[in-house]
């Protein structure tokens, strides 16, 4: 353990259960964001290192729920969604949370090993919270982006590919598939909210992401602006990894509950993350040595 600022850092393999309690002793909210991931190209690609994150989410809310604390926030995903109601670039719904859910069979096909995962610790707080004084709530969190993001995911990988002016420039699927970017601030104060759920209510599940569904190519083309550069063709590569074809959240159910919207545009999130990015000294050398970085952790 160490200590800066009256801030306390544990460095703990949550793959054990031995010694968590004494970690989580004493806390009365518990933001529960740990979990074995990554960008698309990684998720799809190492389907087996997913599936401890069953064993991370058990862990760490047995121990919640032994240490009595009050309110434990779970961070979930869209991919917990089932991708039949995301299959379409042109009928595009919008997920609600009674979509996704492992109580019928139309509810729960998620995307992916990843979304089995998330969907499964849904259930798995649920029922761990159940007659006891914790409360429970899973955040869906839908396609953030922001500072300290890394290549293995879509936003940072297409700035890094603009920022080395890569022509043609290489566009994973069509690019007419849609995505509800999400800055990062506006997801860390969804998650907050939740803490401040008191309803007398032992598990609930929100979404916490945009309602706009924006086109890849649409999204690539404000980072041209942003950057000021523009590739001469596009490298449509529709043998990449690219997950569901249409995702955007609806937002009622928070909307009544808390009053929340996201209020950081694409633009403004963009300029933020390109500035942050840029200042980094993260960007590679090369489009070989950005390459090997699209399918990492």
């Amino acid at each position: 353990m160490t200590m800066s600022n009256s801030l306390d850092f544990f460095k703990f393999d949550l793959r054990n259960s031995e010694g968590l309690s004494p970690i989580l002793k004493g806390s009365d909210y518990l933001f529960h964001l740990a979990a074995i991931h990554g960008g698309r190209g990684f998720i799809e690609t190492h389907k087996s290192l997913m599936l401890p994150n069953v064993t991370i989410d058990n862990n760490v809310f047995s121990a919640a729920i032994d240490c009595e604390v009050k309110v434990l926030i779970h961070a979930s995903s869209a991919c917990a969604y089932p991708i039949n109601l995301q299959e379409s670039e042109t009928e595009l719904n919008f997920l609600s949370e009674e979509m996704g859910s492992m109580q019928r069979a139309e509810t729960s096909f998620p995307d992916g090993v990843y979304g089995w995962t998330k969907l499964f610790g849904e259930f798995q707080l649920e029922h761990y919270v159940f007659g006891t004084s914790t409360r429970g709530r899973s955040a869906r969190i839908f396609t953030a982006y922001g500072e300290r993001e890394n290549e293995s995911h879509a936003a940072i990988a297409l700035i890094a590919k603009a920022l080395l002016k890569a022509d043609p420039f290489p566009v994973w699927g069509t690019g007419q598939q849609t995505r509800n970017f999400t800055y990062v601030s506006d997801t860390v104060t969804g998650l907050l909210l939740l803490g401040c759920d008191e309803r007398d209510l032992n598990f609930d599940v929100f979404n916490i992401g945009t309602t706009n569904h924006i086109k890849v190519l649409d999204f690539i083309d404000e980072i041209f602006t942003q950057v000021g550069w523009k590739p001469k063709k596009l490298d449509l590569q529709v043998n990449r990894p690219t997950g569901v074809s249409s995702r955007a959240s609806n937002n009622g159910k928070i909307d009544a509950i808390f009053g929340w919207s996201p209020n950081v545009s694409v633009k403004q999130g963009l300029s933020r993350t390109i500035e942050w990015y840029k200042n980094s000294s993260l960007l590679p050398d090369s489009l070989n040595a950005l390459e090997e970085r699209l399918m990492a952790r």
